[in-house]
C-alpha cells in the first residue's frame, strides 16, 4: 500500500515538471536557445517561468 502512495506522489510531481517544460517550449527563444551567454539564458528561463506561473 505504501509503495502505491509513493508512486502516485512521484507521478504527480513528474507530471508537473513535464507540463512546465512543455510550457517553456512555447517560448521559442528558450526552446532554440538564441542567447550566447549562460547567464542571459537562465534569466530568460526565469522570466518565462514567472510569466507562465503568473498567468
Amino acid at each position: 500500500m505504501h509503495c502505491g502512495a509513493m508512486g502516485k506522489r512521484r507521478y504527480k510531481r513528474r507530471n508537473r515538471i513535464e507540463i512546465m517544460f512543455a510550457r517553456l517550449k512555447d517560448w521559442r527563444r528558450v526552446a532554440t536557445r538564441y542567447d550566447r551567454y549562460p547567464k542571459v539564458f537562465l534569466s530568460t528561463i526565469a522570466l518565462a517561468e514567472l510569466v507562465i506561473l503568473w498567468l
